[in-house]
Formats: structure tokens, sequence, C-alpha cells
């Protein structure tokens, strides 16, 4: 390979690398924003919803983290260690199905908002929240203690090293059967229930809405609230097909095309569907948008159009 060849296979990983790492870096800034935003008020530390929406963006910021890192040692061609890649993706899977176990949280809390407002109070309690976060949590958890239960079966007797000669990837570190069918159970039992969960409830909650004595207003909100939530269990779903969708698309096209495509598919299923939650969270809510352009604005305070001063939150 000569010298001008060899420059231009470099100049080309750069260049998809920094088109990836700059929207990315943007949407994690958007994140942690939000992280802060939600801890620096009594109000959103003390309200039920936006606990639940703290760890539903916390979830979203370790993966959105990881697969660019990911990304990036991808491209650059490192390999990784077998013990480390095998942190990666156990925390990868252990943060992977909390998004949409948290999606299925929220939406039965805006079910109970809409169908039980006088009990709403004594149900969705700050005690009863941290407890089905914890749930949430321990299920995540206990997927992942199975998982390296699976990895036990790899023969790294058999290794001359540790260092690894290809790059990071489920295919190379879990060589049993065993893990494919429990990954594959797993994966479609907790869409397909998290799914049926938020179809039931926006159901309900079109049904109590034609209720005389159902606040409209509060309906149609907690409608369109659930209606999002199917939007991003979408998206959830739409990131575990990237894998099996580019494996298809490679036997289709040339390399060289495959790598185009590849990066178009990492924006759209893997960046994107982690970084929503904040932009639609943040922008959507009155009580979070004020205090989220003041903290995105690095706390300068912003006047509206009318030029009237905007009161700093």
């Amino acid at each position: 390979m000569s010298n001008t060849t060899v420059r231009l296979v470099f100049l080309e990983r750069v260049l998809y690398i920094t088109l990836t790492t700059v929207p990315c870096c943007i949407f994690l800034f958007i994140n942690g924003t939000m992280l802060y935003t939600l801890r620096s008020k009594p109000v959103f530390r003390e309200t039920c919803r936006y606990i639940l929406l703290y760890n539903l963006l916390f979830a979203d910021t370790v993966q959105l983290t990881l697969s660019q890192l990911m990304y990036i040692l991808s491209f650059s061609r490192i390999f990784l260690t077998y013990p480390g890649c095998g942190v990666f993706l156990m925390l990868g899977n252990l943060t992977n199905p909390v998004s949409p176990l948290i999606l299925v949280v929220m939406s039965l809390e805006r079910c109970v908002a809409v169908c039980y407002p006088l009990r709403h109070a004594s149900i969705i309690t700050i005690r009863n929240t941290a407890v089905a976060v914890i749930v949430v949590w321990a299920i995540c958890f206990l997927n992942v203690v199975i998982q390296i239960l699976l990895l036990l079966e790899f023969p790294f007797e058999e290794l001359e090293t540790l260092q690894m000669k290809t790059l990071c990837n489920t295919a190379v570190m879990l060589l049993s059967p065993l893990y494919y069918d429990y990954e594959e159970a797993y994966t479609y039992f907790l869409f397909i229930c998290a799914g049926l969960i938020i179809t039931s409830t926006y159901i309900v909650v079109i049904i109590a809405a034609r209720s005389a004595s159902t606040d409209k207003a509060s309906a149609l909100k907690a409608r369109n609230t659930l209606l999002m939530h199917l939007v991003q269990l979408g998206f959830s779903i739409s990131s575990t097909i990237h894998n099996p969708l580019l494996f298809a698309v490679s036997k289709l096209v040339l390399f060289s095309v495959l790598i185009r495509i590849q990066n178009f598919f990492y924006v759209f299923f893997i960046i994107l569907p982690r970084c929503l939650s904040a932009l639609i969270y943040g922008l959507r809510d009155q009580t979070i948008r004020p205090v989220l352009v003041y903290n995105l604005c690095c706390q300068i305070k912003l006047s509206v159009i009318s030029g009237k001063p905007k009161v700093s939150p």
C-alpha cells in the first residue's frame, strides 16, 4: 500500500470519527446539563416523574458514551484485552434495558395520574418510585449476572495472551450458542412486554379521556406523553437491530460503501435514540425548559423576543 493510500485511509478515518464525535459530544453536553438540571432544584429531586426521567437520561448517557468510545476504538483499530472488552460489554448490557423498563414505569405513573387523580399522590410516592427504580436496576443487574455466568464458558485457558487480536464485540467474547438464545429471548421478551404495557396504558387513558369526570386537558397531555413513550421505545428497539441490519447489508455492498453505511446507521440507530430524551422532555416540560435553557447557556440571562427580561430560575 502506497504512502498516498495510507494517508487517504487515515484522513478518511479521522473524518468519520470527527463527524460522529462532534454531534455525540454536543448531545452528551445536553444530556449532562439535563442531568445537572434535574438535581439542581428540590422540585425536580422530590417529584416522582423527574426522578424516573433522571434514571432514563443517566442510562442513555452511559450508553451513548460507551457507544462512542467503542466506535472510536473500532475505527482507530485499537484492540482491547479480553477482560477490558468484557467490562465494556457488561456495562452496556447493564444500562441498555434500563430505558424500556423506566419508560414502562413512567407510563404507569401517567396512567394513574389520569385514572386515579385523587389517589395519585398516595400511590405515586417518593418511596414507591425509589422501589420501582431499584427493581428496574435489579432486573438489569440480574441480566448481567446471567451473562457473566455464560461468559465463564469462554476458554480463557487456551489463550496465549489476554490481548485481543480482533475488535471488541459480543461475537468474539461469547461463543456459547446458549448465550445467543438467552440474549434473543431476553430482548424479545423485554420489548414485547414494554410495548404491550405502554400501549395498554395509552388505550386506558384514551378511554378515560372520554369520561365526563376526567380532566380533559390532563388526559390529553397524558395521552401525548404516552404516545411519546411509544416513540422512544421504538427508538430503543432500533438500536438493537443495528448489528443484524449492518451484517445483512455487508453481504450486498462493497467494503468502502459499507463503511459509509455503517456511519449512517451508527448516527441514526445509536446516537439519536440516546439523545432525544433530553431534547423531548427538556423542551416540552414547562417546568424544566426555563431551567434547562438557563443552564445550557452557561447561566447567562436570556431575553424573550418582546425584549422583556426573563427572570432567571
